[in-house]
Order: structure tokens, then C-alpha cells, then sequence
């Protein structure tokens, strides 16, 4: 075994018993290898940067350091010693902390949650201490310099916020070793600044520290050491003082890097695209400039300056509020997209994982999208007319790949930015805009992509390049736009355009500030409007104050009609009825809130209703513990059947389920064998569970009202209930930071099963008369009082409470509608139409949050 010593030992280190890093460490997917005989250490209070070009194993050596992946040969040291990480979990424990490429984050919690999701405070008892964490968060927010609350929700930051919660959770393990992939990517120069700051207090502390990136300027100016891959192997690790960077961009390419800014063709002509004082209340404000064809225009300013904005209005994603926008010589409004497309524009957004690619699609699936109308003959998607669309531009483009039908998620960023750019050339645009196309790609690809850029604008092709990088925007550009606070602060021919100029205007200050060291003064006159909408966005996600006041405006007019509605005797059988669907609704909203479903669960209902009934015909002299235990046995093994197949098969929940509530039924009805079980064949104390009252109130209503408490409790206040909202909300990034997804989603079937089973018990009891129908078609029922509830069908958020209130808003429609003599057989379409209806709000809501986060 090779030792730990690939470079020799820093001067001014102890030894090798602290060292940490990787020794021979080898990795394969299939027949690719990604990673052979890799070897590098970490010291304390040293920062390392591993360099290479997209695909060269950078983040398989972070994902072996982090547990996520095990070493196929070779080992992950840590204290010069070998070590085993059996999950994210052993890496953790052993002082290890991961800041990852893509943050594996939860957009449906807060930031106080995403902070410490896996190793949350706790109180004496073990549960959640919400006030240590949000008290812990409001300090590691200062020292990061993010300006927000630890209870906002996560999903209303930008994405350069989103980065920096990802850092103050990193610094919230306290850890020895610090991992940091791509960290700088979305930042902010200011942002940039405060990390660095606490990258040095971290050094001076002893934190050994790997940094992943590709912007050299900030490798050269944080980094003690520069270790390179290239191609999954070693190249060599040499102190940076000692390492030039040309020689640095060669051992990472194989060959000295030419141009890395290509010469620009002169632009003639009339513009293309004229805008003149466009302006977005709250974003920005009189914007007007020209783009020729031929020329590529940069839009340059900090972080929140408006310069997406202004991209997302002219691509006809959002509606300027006042201005003009003028192609060819001809006023244009889109309304959409497709019409930007239609008539020529293609967008290229800074967020390729969240906007831009389907990542569990192949490549030609991405590449073609924008243009399968183009393959379609007698209806259908002609795979040879897509794969000759779709090859010319993937070749243009060097792009780096097994097959077309390879997945996209399996792809380098570097190689899913070219699919990106692929999909969108392939409409033969007139008018280009590219959002940060080089963030987070090495310096290889960023000269292919620049070079690309330059031959589109030869060709006649005009270009709106926004970038984050002034030596980009400087090379790249014939004129730069530079934006403030959703403002024009000047415009910069390539001649006249230097960093210290650029940056004088984005910052406002009075004097040239250096581009490396840029304050980036936080843009408050755009800040207080985007704050006004993530309060709008918060005061609407309330979705219970909207259910109490339908089901207010429901009962007054029906109590008009018949006042009976509100007798003792109709709401004490309403609440019967609703303890029996909120029992099962909260067993459906665990469910959901994982990102899962259980059509079967009416169907479990029924089997253990009929299970319960049996046993207490044949011996009632058991007891009703008897018939209840038997039902809710009957329930765990119905939802553990659902769960194995579900976790350990890989089967989507709703294929699982919609295939059980069918077997579920046919045993049911096999066991009853179209016999009743009768009130009068069961004992009296069964019938009386139910009805028998406690202090006036019904059991049911006691035993529903008891399991509600349990579970929002659960929910709020246990570790495991808050990770069962970070898988429905991430389910990658929860298993990235160690949460036993699979683990928990099976538990969560059986505890479900667990209530569907008791909810059965409890029904045979109430309705007495029991036989293989029971709760037929209840399941719409359900998912209707779970999704009228606010519970997102999408997974991660929801409550117990809005659950509590969508099961009465169901109950009473169906009370009022046959107080009032409506047919019931209008009732599943009502139900059918009120599910459509909160899809569409939760829909709006999410809408509303990514608005309030742009």
C-alpha cells in the first residue's frame, strides 16, 4: 500500500499522524473509471486546491473524503491513519465537513434547519431545541455576513444566499477538516471576501481545508498548495508560491493553454435589439442599450444589480411593467418563452441543474428539447432525425460522453454546460443571451465556450454575455452595460473598459477599488422590495387562515338553507366522522411528505376493518384489545409490504401502491367471501369504542384528537420527523449529509399501515355492519383532505394542522351538500375539482417563493 506522503511533509507540521487526504484511492462507475491511484494529504491550518479540468475526479475525491462513495481501492485517511466511511454519517463523526458542489439543501425548511438537518440541537428530553438552533444560526449568519433570519425559509434566498447557508452549515459541525467544492461559484465578490475571512480564522484554528475550483485568482490568492488531476489521475501537488499559473493550466490540460480570449470580429450594422427604458417595479428601473448583429454586449454588475432580471424580461419569462423592447426594427411583447423563441432569442440560464436541464434525462433528450417539434413524422418523435439534430452540436462542442443516451446527472458540470448550450443553438437563434455560461467549468472548457461565443458573433449572431467575472466580461465583449442597485451606472466600449473602471461603477465607489478585493455594498434599494415579497409569500403560505375562512363561508350560507347544519346532533356525527379521515389523512400526509403516495390505503382500511370484525366474531371474549390489535398488525404488514417494495425495489410509490390497493381488495373480498359481519354478531363493549364518551366527547373524536397531537409533535419536535421534511424537500441531499432515506420512508410506510389498521378497527366499530366493501373509493377522499390541507404534492412541506382543517373543509361540503339535497354522486367530481383548485394554489405559492427569491 502506498503511503500518505504523495508531497512531502509541509514545514512547520508535526508529522503525519494529523494528516488527512487520500492514498491510492481508485474509483469506477461501470467500465468508466473515475478515479486510479490518487494520493494527496491535507495539514492542519493549511488550504489545499485540487485543480483539473471537468471529468478529471475532483468531485469523486470529495465524495470519497465525505462518505459518499467508498474507494474501490486505496483508502480515505484521516490522523495518518486509514479510515472506512460506511456513509456521510462516518465522515461527519471523524470531523469531515463537505460544502458540495451543488448544495444538497432544502428549499421547504428554514434556514436554521438547513443548518443543522442531521445534527440538530437537543434538548434533555431529545427533542428538537429550536431557540439553540435559530440562537447557533444568528451567529454563524454573522460571521458569513448573510443578512437574513434563521426561521426564513430557505427557497426565498437567491442562490448566492443559498451558498453562504451552505458554508454556515459547514462551519456548524465544528469540524477539523473542511471540504469545499465550488464554493465561490454564485458569490458575490463581497460574498467571496467574507468567506476568505473565515477560510484564514479557520487556518489559524487548525482546520485542515480542501478547495475546489477554477478561477484562478482566487486559487492563487487562498490556496498554500495546488494538487492537479487530470483525467482521474495524479498529476503532482507543488506549493503555490512555487507554481506559476500557465504551468499550473498545463499540467491540467496536458499542453499549454493558447487563447484564452479569442480576437472579436468587428460589429457593423443596424441593432438587432433595441430596449429603452424598460423597468420592473421593485427590480429595475430605465434600462435602455442596443445590440448589433455581430456583437456580443456584456451586462456586468454585482449580485442582485438586475442584470438576470433584465435577461428574463427580454426572454419573455417576466413582464416588463413599462418600456420598449424592439427586434429588427419592429416593437415586440412576449408573453411567453415561446414567443422570445419564435421569434429568434434563446436564453441560456445561470442555473443549469434548476432551469436549464432534466437531470435524470440522456443527453439527446436535453439536447433536443428545444426543437423535438422539428423530429415529429406522422406524430412521433423520429429517433434518427432527433440524433442528427442533436450530434452536430454536441461534436461543436467537444463535449465529453459514453453515448447520447447517457444520462445527463452522470455528465461533468463542465460537459452539462455544453448540453445546455447545445439545446439552445440548435434553434438557430438571432439573438444569444448567456447568463454566467463558464460558472463552475474549468479553464479548458471555458476557452472552448469562448471561442464558440466569438465564431457565433463572426457569424452574424448577436450576443448578451451577463458574467461575474470581469476578466471574462473584459475579453469577451465589445461593449459592457453595468448595472446598480436595477440601474444603469455606465457603459464601457472594449477599448475604455478596464476592472477598475467596471467596478467603480457597480459599487458606486469614488474611487478605483481593485477587482480581487471589490466591497459589495448590499444593494438596498433593490433589497426592500424582495424583502415586501417574501413577507407577501410568507403571509400566503399561511393556507390554514384561508381554510377556516371556506369553511366559514360554506356553513353560513347552507345554515341559511337549513339550519340544521349546526345542531348538537349533525356536528357531534360530523366530528365522527372526521376523526375517522383525519386519522388516515395524517397517515397520508407522512407519506407525502417524503415525495411519496399510498393509493392502497382505503383498501388497507378495509382489510383490517374486516380483520378486526373477524376476530371479534369468532371469540369476542378476547376483548377489544384483541380486535384492535389485529387491525393495526394487519396495517403494518400491508405498509411495510409497500415500503420494501418501494425502498428496496426502486418501484415509484405510486406504481406500488395502485398495484396493492387492487391485491389489498382482492384478499379482502377473497376473505370475506361476500359474507357480512352484522352488529349483532360482534360484542356491545365494540360497539361502544367509538361512541362511548369522555367528558361529553365522543371516543373516536378523543382517539383522533390524540394521534393528531402525536404526530404534530412528531413532526415539530423529533430530529427523524424534521428529516422526514428534508427528503420530501431534497431526497439527494438529505442522503448527502448521512439521513437514512430509505430507512426512514419505510418506517414511515409502516407507521402509516400502523393508522391505516387502527382507523380500520375504529370504523367497523362506527359503522357496525362490515363486509369486503369498506372504504371503497375512500382513497380520492384522502388525498383530497391531505392536498386541500396545503400538504405539496411534490413533498417537503405541510402541517397537521392544515390537514386537521382540508379533512373539515371536505366533510363539511359533503354535510352541506346533502343538508341541501344535493345528488351525491356530484360529490367525487366536487372532490375531483377542490384537489385540482389546491394543486393550482401550491403551484402559485411555489411560483410566488422562486419570484420572491430572484
Amino acid at each position: 500500500m502506498n503511503q500518505v506522503t504523495a508531497v512531502p511533509a509541509v514545514a512547520g507540521h508535526a508529522g503525519a499522524q494529523k494528516s488527512f487526504g487520500l492514498c491510492g484511492a481508485s474509483k469506477s462507475f461501470g467500465g468508466t473509471v473515475a478515479l486510479h491511484d490518487v494520493s494527496f494529504s491535507l495539514w492542519p491550518g493549511e488550504v489545499v486546491a485540487l485543480l483539473g479540468e471537468n471529468g478529471a475526479g475532483k468531485s469523486t475525491c470529495v465524495k470519497l473524503l465525505a462518505g459518499v462513495y467508498r474507494p474501490d481501492a486505496g483508502h480515505v485517511v484521516v490522523d495518518g491513519r486509514p479510515a472506512a466511511f460506511a456513509s456521510p454519517i462516518d465522515a461527519r463523526h471523524a470531523g469531515i465537513a463537505v460544502m458540495h458542489q451543488h448544495p444538497g439543501l432544502f428549499p421547504d425548511l428554514s434556514v436554521a434547519e438547513n443548518v443543522f438537518m442531521g445534527h440538530m440541537p437537543r434538548t434533555a428530553l431529545g427533542a428538537v431545541d429550536h431557540a439553540a438552533a435559530q440562537a447557533r444560526t444568528r451567529e454563524l449568519l454573522a460571521a458569513i455576513g448573510l443578512e437574513c433570519g434563521p426561521e426564513v425559509l430557505l427557497g426565498r434566498l437567491r442562490t448566492s444566499e443559498q451558498q453562504l447557508v451552505e458554508i454556515a452549515r459547514a462551519l456548524s459541525l465544528g469540524s477539523r477538516v473542511l471540504i469545499m467544492d465550488e464554493p465561490t461559484a454564485a458569490l458575490s465578490q463581497r460574498e467571496v471576501r467574507r468567506l476568505f475571512e473565515v477560510v484564514a480564522r479557520l487556518k489559524r484554528q487548525g482546520v485542515a481545508m480542501l478547495f475546489v475550483g477554477h478561477r484562478m485568482d482566487e486559487i492563487y490568492e487562498i490556496a498554500d498548495r495546488i494538487t492537479v488531476l487530470r483525467d482521474g489521475r495524479f498529476v503532482g501537488t507543488e506549493r503555490t508560491a512555487d507554481l506559476p499559473r500557465e504551468r499550473a493550466v498545463q499540467m491540467m490540460v496536458g499542453r499549454p493553454l493558447t487563447m484564452m480570449y479569442p480576437e472579436l470580429p468587428p460589429a457593423a450594422g443596424q441593432p438587432l435589439l433595441t430596449v429603452e427604458g424598460l423597468s420592473r417595479d421593485g427590480v429595475f428601473a430605465d434600462i435602455g442599450f442596443a445590440v448589433r448583429p455581430g456583437e456580443i454586449l456584456g451586462l456586468g454588475g454585482l449580485v442582485g444589480s438586475g442584470r438576470t432580471e433584465i435577461a428574463r424580461v427580454l426572454f419573455g419569462i417576466d413582464a416588463p411593467d413599462r418600456g420598449t423592447i424592439t427586434l429588427a426594427g419592429a416593437p415586440v411583447a412576449f408573453a411567453s418563452p415561446r414567443d422570445a423563441m419564435a421569434a429568434g432569442i434563446a436564453y441560456v440560464s445561470e442555473d443549469r441543474i434548476g432551469q436549464s436541464l432534466v437531470m435524470d434525462f440522456d443527453i439527446l433528450t436535453n439536447a433536443s428539447i428545444t426543437v423535438i417539434d422539428r423530429t415529429v413524422r406522422l406524430g412521433l418523435v423520429d429517433a434518427a432525425a432527433e440524433r442528427a439534430l442533436v450530434t452536430p452540436y454536441v461534436e461543436q462542442l467537444k463535449l465529453r460522453y459514453r453515448s447520447l443516451d447517457q444520462p445527463v446527472k452522470t455528465l461533468s458540470g463542465g460537459n452539462q454546460q455544453k448540453i445546455v448550450l447545445s439545446k439552445w443553438l440548435a434553434t438557430d437563434p438571432r439573438l444569444l443571451i448567456l447568463d454566467e455560461p463558464t460558472q463552475g467549468i474549468d479553464v479548458q472548457t471555458k476557452a472552448e465556450v469562448h471561442a464558440m461565443v466569438a465564431a457565433l458573433a463572426a457569424r452574424g449572431m448577436a450576443i448578451i454575455l451577463i458574467s461575474s467575472e470581469l476578466p471574462e466580461l473584459l475579453g469577451m465583449c465589445h461593449r459592457v452595460v453595468v448595472l446598480r442597485e436595477g440601474r444603469m451606472a455606465g457603459e464601457f466600449a472594449a477599448a475604455e473598459a478596464t476592472q477598475e473602471r467596471v467596478m467603480q461603477a457597480a459599487t458606486g465607489a469614488l474611487a478605483a477599488v481593485p477587482a480581487a478585493h471589490a466591497a459589495d455594498p448590499a444593494p438596498a434599494a433593490a433589497e426592500a422590495p424582495r424583502l415586501a415579497r417574501r413577507s407577501a409569500a410568507r403571509l400566503a403560505q399561511r393556507r390554514e387562515l384561508g381554510l377556516v375562512a371556506a369553511i366559514v363561508a360554506i356553513l353560513l350560507p347552507i345554515a341559511a338553507i337549513n339550519p340544521r347544519v349546526l345542531s348538537l346532533e349533525n356536528l357531534t356525527a360530523i366530528s365522527m366522522d372526521a376523526a375517522l379521515l383525519i386519522i388516515v389523512a395524517v397517515a397520508q400526509m407522512l407519506i407525502i411528505v417524503t415525495r411519496n403516495i399510498d393509493l392502497s390505503i382505503a383498501s388497507v382500511i378495509g382489510l383490517s376493518a374486516y380483520a378486526a370484525a373477524s376476530v371479534m366474531q369468532a371469540d369476542p371474549a378476547l376483548g377489544i384489545a384483541a380486535g384492535l390489535g389485529t387491525a393495526c398488525a394487519v396495517g403494518v404488514a400491508c405498509g411495510l409490504l409497500n415500503g420494501l417494495v418501494i425502498t428496496r425495489g426502486g418501484v415509484p410509490s405510486i406504481v406500488v401502491t395502485l398495484g396493492t390497493l387492487a391485491v389489498f381488495r382482492g384478499v379482502n373480498s377473497m376473505v370475506a367471501g361476500g359474507k357480512q359481519i352484522s352488529a349483532d354478531q360482534v360484542p356491545q363493549a365494540w360497539l361502544d369504542m367509538t361512541s362511548a364518551r369522555l367528558a361529553g366527547v365522543p371516543g373516536v373524536v378523543v382517539i383522533a384528537a390524540a394521534v393528531l397531537l402525536a404526530a404534530a409533535l412528531a413532526l415539530r419536535r423529533l430530529p427523524a420527523g424534521r428529516e422526514l421534511y428534508a427528503i420530501g424537500s431534497n431526497p439527494d441531499g438529505a442522503r448527502l449529509i448521512g439521513i437514512r432515506t430509505d430507512r426512514r420512508v419505510l418506517t414511515t410506510f409502516a407507521v402509516a399501515g400502523l393508522l391505516a389498521g387502527l382507523d380500520g378497527a375504529l370504523w367497523a366499530s362506527r359503522y357496525a355492519t362490515v363486509d369486503a366493501r369498506v372504504a371503497m373509493g375512500y382513497e380520492l377522499t384522502v388525498i383530497a383532505a391531505v392536498v386541500v390541507g396545503g400538504v405539496a404534492i411534490r413533498g417537503g412541506s405541510g402541517t397537521v394542522l392544515g390537514t386537521l382543517l382540508g379533512a373539515l373543509l371536505l366533510l363539511v361540503i359533503n354535510n352541506g351538500l346533502t343538508l341541501v339535497r344535493v345528488d351525491p354522486l356530484w360529490l367525487q367530481g366536487i372532490y375531483g375539482l377542490v384537489i385540482l383548485a389546491a394543486v393550482a394554489i401550491d403551484a402559485a405559492i411555489a411560483r410566488r417563493g422562486r419570484t420572491g427569491a430572484a
